[in-house]
């Protein structure tokens, strides 16, 4: 199975685990040798989000994640992505380069907001 990248929606739901259909996917994938990603931009979202008692245990998710740098190249395909998107989807910067990091890298992309990613080169899990 192709590596996963998460979005920001689906790192809540697992860490509230109240979306039993989300809970048992992740509870699958974790078991399975796949690697599973996030950005700095989901991170930046849950961290922003979190409180205290959160701390700890949304530090041991985001430790066993591998986190893909956003580069040049991302920076770029996410600039195509917003001048195609922006105005027809209202896509948001966050959301272009998270696209743009699953395109790259040929991750799988995990969301519940499908409507967020109009771009066809976008698989996702």
């Amino acid at each position: 199975m192709k590596p996963v990248l998460l979005d920001s929606d689906i790192v809540i739901e697992v860490m509230r685990r109240r979306n039993s259909d989300v809970t048992a996917r992740w509870e699958h994938l974790i078991q399975e040798p796949t690697p599973v990603a996030c950005t700095p931009i989901t991170l930046a979202e849950l961290w922003r989000g979190a409180r205290p008692p959160e701390f700890a245990a949304l530090e041991a998710l985001f430790n066993g994640l591998v986190c893909i740098a956003i580069d040049k190249e991302a920076g770029g395909r996410a600039g195509d992505y917003l001048r195609q998107y922006a105005k027809s989807h209202q896509l948001q910067l966050s959301d272009a380069l998270i696209a743009a990091t699953a395109s790259i890298h040929d991750l799988q992309l995990w969301t519940r907001n499908r409507k967020h990613y109009p771009m066809k080169d976008i698989e996702f899990f």
